[in-house]
């Protein structure tokens, strides 16, 4: 008889309309092996050298000041700019072929630093710490999804060297885009097609079912659940989906953003105890676009992708069929979610 966790299967993403194909006869132990602990981060509370630090240098001359809780600044190497021209172009500056497309992007790029401590991660801040970073987020969304040209929102972190971060100090980024981005616009397309044919938000059905079925929760509280999605690419995974529909961090009341602060620290707390390290990760939250389209079927959401597999030192990468075909994966959603639930959040 076919089962889910013995046998390959493909799995599907509504939210993206792709799929992933799971192996998990490959791995019938998925923690084999001794797990070596690496030795502890020892970073200082300031680090003199720091462009993020409060009081330090910034590239170009800039100063930081000595903030006291969250800073933020348009980024000093920008990936977006506001004062880009418009236009459509081709190779060599010519009217655009429909082969060889260009079209100009504005937007903003910014850099929030969670905090003035230079040792501090988002597992490490306490609530109040953790709520004023929800609040900014709230307040830099409605500033740039405010101007004319701007169509979304995208927060993010990078957290660690391995995910390319460039400094350890605790911080993510903020680019504001004029066209909404691909993954965003796919989500678009899905939720609007579902909320059309059902009446509801497709992530609403979805954490229904999983609330049900109890395999994929990894912790949850009034206002936010934590949970493997069923089509996790990545080892540990998780998916943050807000109970209410709500599209984005500024809808949110004041439960909701203590809720939200509260699910981001129960998590990332069991994501640092899993392999006891500061664990790596490029997390980001998809809000409704700002573009005025409406999207009455949009649930705000956030996505945590990690790259850790089986140990502190030993990390998934996606090549050879990943890239070529599709995703894969060995270890079940259901068997991640089960080794994040039953790990210890007082763990640091």
């Amino acid at each position: 008889m076919f089962s889910l966790s013995d046998h390959p299967h493909r799995r599907y993403n509504p939210l993206i309309d792709e799929w992933v194909l799971v192996s998990p006869h490959r791995t019938k132990r998925p923690w084999q092996g001794q797990v070596e602990p690496p030795p502890p981060e020892a970073l200082p509370a300031y680090d003199p050298t720091c462009y993020l630090c409060p009081g330090n240098e910034r590239a170009g001359g800039f100063r930081n000041p000595d903030y006291a809780g969250t800073f933020v600044f348009d980024n000093d190497f920008a990936a977006l700019l506001a004062d880009v021209p418009p236009g459509d172009m081709a190779d060599g500056g010519e009217p655009g072929h429909p082969l060889l497309l260009a079209r100009a992007e504005r937007g903003v790029s910014r850099v929030v630093c969670f905090s003035p401590r230079h040792d501090l991660t988002l597992a490490r801040l306490d609530l109040p710490a953790l709520r004023a970073v929800v609040d900014t987020w709230a307040a830099q969304t409605e500033e740039l999804g405010a101007l004319p040209y701007i169509s979304a929102v995208q927060i993010f972190e990078n957290r660690g060297a391995m995910m390319g971060a460039s400094n350890p100090h605790p911080h993510g980024q903020i680019w504001a885009t004029e066209s909404v981005p691909l993954q965003m616009n796919r989500e678009r397309a899905t939720q609007a097609a579902h909320h059309a044919r059902t009446g509801r938000a497709l992530l609403g059905d979805y954490l229904a079912l999983e609330l049900v079925r109890d395999e994929r929760i990894v912790c949850a509280n009034d206002e936010f659940v934590a949970l493997v999605p069923f089509w996790a690419i990545w080892p540990f995974e998780t998916l943050v989906i807000a109970r209410r529909d709500v599209g984005s961090i500024p809808d949110l009341d004041a439960a909701g953003r203590d809720g939200l602060a509260d699910i981001l620290q129960q998590l990332t707390t069991r994501y640092d105890a899993l392999f006891q390290v500061s664990f790596p990760y490029s997390m980001g939250f998809h809000q409704r676009p700002t573009d005025g389209g409406g999207d009455p079927g949009w649930r705000l959401h956030a996505h945590f992708y990690p790259p850790l597999l089986r140990s502190a030192t030993v990390r998934k990468f996606m090549v050879g069929f990943e890239l070529l075909g599709e995703p894969q994966r060995d270890i079940t959603p259901e068997q991640a979610a089960e080794r994040l639930r039953r790990t210890m959040t007082s763990a640091q």
